[in-house]
């Protein structure tokens, strides 16, 4: 039963509901029994609306398995004809007119869904676009929602007209009643296919590949991007274009992202450079990206085959160099590597994998050039010190909760782990609150103008979530489809991104000065107004987690971290696996060395890996000065300056081979001009 998704027990207790209600249904078209079917068909429809609203999991499901609520809705109505066969109230005329009703009513609710599918197919366009005026296509709007969306609503409202008819014959013994609540269903069900009848014929008239890809092509020509940012994977997988973009968008060069996936344009976040999903690979062929020098891509997949074709670009593989996870064998076909600094390079050099040294370009992680970076001198111990945790290791997270002096845990689960939906994670949520609850008589003994200056800040920071969700439906608007948010991206404000970045700082100030600096946090990664992790950086005085980016990140701080060697390697062997490890203090099996961490916090002194800090951040992340987006710019026009002279070397190339042999005569070209007369 849990693969059918019913564990949420409302959704299971609905389910039953529906189940028995069908059964007694049948029972009672069977025997005869009308006012028993008239009740459990009641309890049927209470039983569904329920279940479309306490477990879509569960209906989408039973969709797959072919006892979705359209079915169902067609049982009914089977049902309800044999019970008007049975119990002969009706007499002969009225039960055919009961049959033509009914006939009408599901011939009239298939040829609804099937123009709701026409018409949902045909407005998706070959290329969806964002940010690329395509107005010229004449895109019409979409149906209105309640044309084309809760199907199981409208099915039940005509069962509720049928059941209401059928009551009202059942006590009065008149057959007009029941055939009246049918008219009803079906002249309902006959208005929303005649309604949708002028949509199917815009969506008829909509542009076809040939055209979309035409205007997308002009476009192109006017603007000329010289950049690609391109991408293709699961839904999981969109913060690995989503981290890009701030860096693409900072570039001198005009830059164009490419999506393979209509879900990552979905879940992008919000920018304004242009962008352009092309699924299919037969059109993005046809795409005139002759402008395009450089074409980067964070991910290593199938699809990146589709573009490396193309030899008039210069092609770079954004690798994590640094990891053993992103060094691979196919990163070869690029034309070269940018990895963040030396580490990088040295792991393709031991790996041999066969990316030459020359073809490997250290550019930075433009990403963290904005994240606070701790000096030497700047190491006063905060009264609370803060730790961020990363490690899902339940003893340890207990030893902090509990540590004398006290310490504040913000407690982040990495979201690609998979450890929030164990037992162990559920049980340190339960400890972090139980924490905060032993805590919370701090508050009483704060200065009141403290109190009423938190209070305030709460007071922004719930203002500020408003606004955000505000901000938020604005960009996705929900009215609208694919096809519209393409054709009005273009004339829509450039400033959301801006927008979002500064409702999302002021959120963010808000946030921590609302927060006791005693109180535990638990961060989600993906959960709407949680805080960012390099926010989290920000407040942190030391981090303990496992080897990962999230470590490497937070090595750009320059703060003391610590990693835990759950595998009792010893400090030997594990520094030589993992290179972040290098300037890390190490806490053993059972978390042995959590003490002497701890009163770090308390005495700064006594950090001596300092020095190896700074050498490990410049190993990892290349120098601090110039900036990495200033790196990353500048390796983008040098390779663009390559690219552009291969190509004229290449046309060069192509003349030549071209020309006449002088041995043979020369065809004529209707294109070039004609030779002048020899000289008399």
């Amino acid at each position: 039963m849990n693969r059918l998704g019913v564990r949420n027990p409302r959704g299971l207790a609905a389910f039953a509901v529906v189940a028995g209600g069908m059964v007694t249904m049948a029972g009672a078209g069977v025997s005869g029994a009308g006012g028993v079917f008239v009740g459990a068909g009641a309890v049927g429809v209470a039983g569904d609306l329920a279940l479309q609203r306490c477990a879509p999991g569960l209906m989408g499901r039973l969709g797959r398995l072919h006892i979705g609520e359209t079915l169902r809705f067609e049982l009914r109505c089977v049902l309800l004809l044999l019970l008007l066969g049975r119990i002969h109230v009706t007499g002969p005329i009225g039960l055919a007119s009961a049959m033509a009703l009914v006939l009408c009513l599901l011939g009239g609710q298939a040829l609804h869904a099937a123009i709701c599918t026409l018409i949902r197919r045909r407005r998706r366009l070959a290329v969806a676009a964002r940010h690329i005026d395509l107005r010229r296509l004449g895109i019409s709007d979409r149906p209105p929602r309640r044309l084309t969306e809760w199907p199981g609503l409208r099915m039940l409202a005509y069962e509720v007209s049928a059941l209401a008819g059928l009551g009202a014959t059942l006590v009065t013994g008149d057959a007009r009643w029941v055939v009246a609540g049918l008219t009803l269903a079906a002249g309902g069900c006959l208005v929303t296919v005649l309604a949708l009848l002028p949509y199917l014929v815009r969506s008829l008239r909509l542009p076809g590949p040939a055209r979309v890809l035409a205007e997308v092509n002009a476009w192109l020509g006017r603007h000329r991007p010289e950049t690609v940012l391109y991408f293709s994977g699961p839904r999981e997988s969109a913060y690995q274009v989503g981290m890009w973009l701030e860096t693409l968008a900072a570039l001198r060069a005009p830059a164009l992202v490419i999506l393979r996936e209509r879900h990552l344009l979905e879940g992008l976040a919000p920018t304004a450079l242009p962008v352009l999903c092309v699924p299919a690979a037969t059109h993005l062929r046809r795409l005139d990206l002759g402008s395009v020098r450089v074409a980067l891509y964070p991910a290593n997949v199938g699809e990146n085959i589709h573009l490396l074709r193309v030899p008039t670009m210069q092609h770079v593989f954004l690798g994590d160099g640094d990891t053993t996870a992103g060094v691979d064998p196919y990163s070869k076909v690029y034309d070269q590597v940018w990895v963040a600094g030396r580490a990088g390079r040295q792991r393709y050099a031991e790996a041999a994998v066969g990316v030459e040294d020359a073809d490997i370009v250290e550019v930075g992680r433009p990403q963290l050039d904005g994240v606070r970076v701790r000096e030497d001198d700047d190491r006063a111990p905060a009264a609370i010190p803060t730790v961020l945790l990363t490690a899902g290791d339940e003893p340890l997270v207990r030893r902090l909760l509990e540590s004398e002096p006290p310490v504040r845990v913000l407690y982040w689960p990495h979201p690609a782990a998979g450890g929030r939906r164990s037992a162990a994670h559920r049980r340190i949520v339960a400890a972090i609150g139980a924490a905060n609850e032993r805590r919370a008589g701090r508050e009483a003994d704060e200065p009141e103008e403290v109190r009423a200056l938190r209070a305030e800040a709460a007071r922004c920071r719930t203002e500020l979530t408003r606004r955000i969700a505000a901000h938020q439906a604005r960009l996705r608007r929900a009215h609208a489809d694919e096809a519209m948010l393409t054709r009005d991206s273009a004339a829509a404000d450039p400033a959301p991104p801006e927008e979002a970045r500064e409702l999302s700082e002021q959120w963010h100030r808000a946030h921590w000065a609302a927060s006791p600096p005693w109180s535990h946090q638990i961060i989600e990664a993906d959960v709407t107004n949680s805080p960012a992790l390099h926010s989290c950086f920000d407040q942190a005085d030391l981090l303990i987690g496992d080897p990962s980016g999230v470590v490497s990140d937070f090595i750009a701080t320059l703060k003391p971290y610590a990693l835990v060697d759950t595998a009792g390697l010893g400090a030997q062997e594990f520094r030589r696996r993992h290179t972040v490890a290098r300037a890390a203090y190490l806490l053993g099996p059972e978390d042995a060395g959590v003490d002497d961490l701890l009163r770090l916090l308390f005495d700064p002194a006594g950090d001596t890996l300092r020095a190896a800090r700074h050498e490990l951040r410049a190993y990892l992340l290349g120098p601090s000065t110039p900036p990495s987006i200033q790196r990353f710019d500048e390796a983008v026009d040098a390779l663009a300056a390559k690219g552009e002279a291969l190509n004229r070397l290449r046309e060069l190339q192509t003349i030549r081979e071209g020309a006449p042999d002088e041995h043979q005569p020369a065809a004529p070209c209707s294109c070039a001009p004609s030779a002048p007369p020899p000289a008399k």
